[in-house]
């Protein structure tokens, strides 16, 4: 109900009229080319490390001097941010902390920030309509830049949020040349999951597109960022659908109280967690976290995606790997609620033996890891079917570097209703091994029951598992 909720208030603002798009996208359809200046609307402001939050010097597209008395560094390369809608018509809080972590990377590199705060802040189907135009003004100062002043477009970094990912596509779409790289921040979905590529985001329009998906909630068409991938990396952290930290319940109260005035708040969790998932990874540039190629969330869920050959893993965010295959990869990962983001993925494998036929369904364990450096404990997971004599596996995560594994506990949790069954007699399997592979580092591990197998039962203590040899551990077939 929540999840619904929360779709009927965001979009009820949001799109308001769909109906209303039509003179916003008729309006944009209407792209000249040239070098005619005078039709930009956009601003083009140069920040400063000293000054990351006020646009104090303006890049003025056919004003040659405006170039030099900003300091351009015409040596180094020279990021692009492009806001997206807006509900107050001013910068959100994230644009500053963008600039600042990209300069704390880039000391010497150029920050531009692309002001069409008075398009943004229409009728949302107006303001995506309006994504075009924007990205017409972004592209003719790209190749003023490449015209007048031989700037390379290969030091061009695209980094567009919301409805901005998009203005940023149409952009490189638009260059003479193509930049270097487009990164989309959750790419606005209304009026754009079933567009076509000159109207959107898409590999196309830079050397490499990389995409950070997290809010992609709902139906396609009807969730805040767009479900479909459209770069050569998507990224879903968490799934995409929804992040960490962010309470739709808690939200939707606020609203209640205060009224729609607040519905950008509602929304700007999960979508804005895309920027700062981007930030961490500019400012904790040592342990970047890392994404893997999966063919579907529940099969990542399940852990059967922690693989890194032939490029099935990546780092997230600034340091990617700029891997363009023929189709897009879509990458999973976890993170934590908040910043740094990192956690570290675990497969596990566990084969239930025992005697006598038994399934049991939608049960609950605890699995405590203990490593080197830490120790992980009571980390909750929930099997949808148990049964005897099948092997399962699933995902879990640390947010703690815990080191080499030395050792493992297992517990199966008691129902929270209270059962005459599990009264007279606990379910129990037989447990000889459990095979454990670490995504971050890639090591398989299997650890071994001190009784060389160990009982299971619900709702009764844990069983411990050590790490042992096994001549299996360096075949192939035997994990």
């Amino acid at each position: 109900m929540e999840s619904k909720a929360l779709l009927l208030v965001a979009l009820g603002v949001c799109l308001q009229s769909l109906t209303a798009s039509r003179g916003g996208l008729a309006a944009a359809d209407k792209i000249t080319g040239g070098s005619d200046f005078t039709n930009i609307e956009s601003k083009f402001a140069l920040r400063t490390p000293e000054d990351t939050a006020e646009d104090t010097c303006h890049l003025i597209p056919g004003v040659t001097e405006s170039v030099a008395n900003c300091h351009f560094n015409h040596s180094s390369k020279t990021f692009v941010v492009i806001h997206g809608w807006t509900v107050t018509g001013m910068y959100e809080s994230w644009v500053p902390k963008l600039v600042a972590a990209l300069y704390k990377r880039e000391p010497d590199s150029n920050v531009i920030v692309v002001d069409w705060l008075w398009r943004a802040q229409q009728h949302y189907p107006v303001s995506a309509g309006y994504t075009k135009l924007v990205g017409k003004d972004v592209a003719t100062f790209i190749n003023w830049m490449e015209e007048e002043f031989n700037y390379p477009v290969d030091n061009v970094h695209l980094l567009g949020y919301s409805l901005g990912a998009h203005a940023a596509g149409v952009a490189g779409s638009l260059t003479n040349k193509k930049v270097n790289r487009i990164t989309g921040l959750d790419p606005a979905g209304p009026n754009f999951e079933y567009a076509e590529a000159p109207s959107r985001l898409s590999p196309d329009d830079a050397d490499f597109v990389d995409v950070l998906h997290t809010f992609t909630r709902g139906s396609p068409g009807r969730s805040i960022g767009i479900q479909k991938p459209v770069g050569h990396v998507d990224i879903y952290p968490n799934g995409g659908t929804f992040q960490p930290g962010c309470n739709i319940g808690e939200a939707i109260r606020v609203i209640a109280e205060k009224g729609l005035g607040d519905v950008d708040q509602l929304v700007k969790c999960s979508h804005e967690r895309s920027i700062h998932l981007f930030i961490d990874s500019l400012l904790n540039e040592e342990n970047p976290s890392k994404a893997y190629r999966c063919n579907s969330k529940e099969a990542f869920e399940k852990g059967l995606c922690l693989s890194c050959r032939k490029n099935r893993c990546n780092n997230l965010g600034y340091e990617i790997n700029k891997v363009r295959a023929k189709r897009s990869s879509k990458m999973y990962l976890k993170t934590r609620s908040q910043m740094p983001y990192k956690v570290f993925h675990y497969q596990v494998k566990v084969h239930f033996a025992g005697p006598e036929s038994d399934t049991q369904t939608n049960q609950a364990f605890e699995i405590s890891l203990y490593g080197t450096v830490a120790e992980s404990e009571n980390i909750p997971f929930t099997l949808p079917e148990v049964s005897t004599n099948k092997t399962y596996s699933f995902l879990i995560y640390t947010e703690v570097d815990i080191g080499e594994l030395l050792m493992l506990k297992l517990k199966w949790k008691s129902d929270s209703y209270f059962s005459w069954s599990d009264w007279w007699s606990s379910p129990g399997f037989a447990i000889e091994k459990i095979r454990v592979k670490a995504g971050e580092t890639q090591k398989k591990v299997i650890f071994c029951s001190r009784e060389k197998v160990s009982r299971l039962q619900k709702g009764k203590s844990s069983v411990v598992f050590v790490k042992c040899h096994d001549k299996s551990l360096n075949k192939r077939s035997g994990w």
